[in-house]
């Protein structure tokens, strides 16, 4: 039991740091620097991208979008 929760751990981190370095490299390189898409590297994110991967990325980026229309 004990090794299945520090695998799940371990994964969290893997993700949430795969998933801020994209947000990073998103906001730097993909988009224009005087758009408003730019997703915050935060708590918040750092959360989402660790529970739900690349689609909590996505999800991100879908609400900014959203909140912008």
């Amino acid at each position: 039991m004990e090794k299945k929760f520090v695998s799940e751990v371990i994964n969290f981190f893997i993700r949430a740091i795969v998933g801020m370095t994209l947000i990073f490299f998103i906001n730097q390189f993909v988009i224009p620097d005087d758009s408003s898409i730019n997703v915050g590297l935060n708590a918040l994110s750092f959360l989402t991208s660790g529970s739900l991967g690349i689609p909590g990325v996505c999800l991100l980026y879908g609400i900014v979008c959203y909140k912008i229309l």
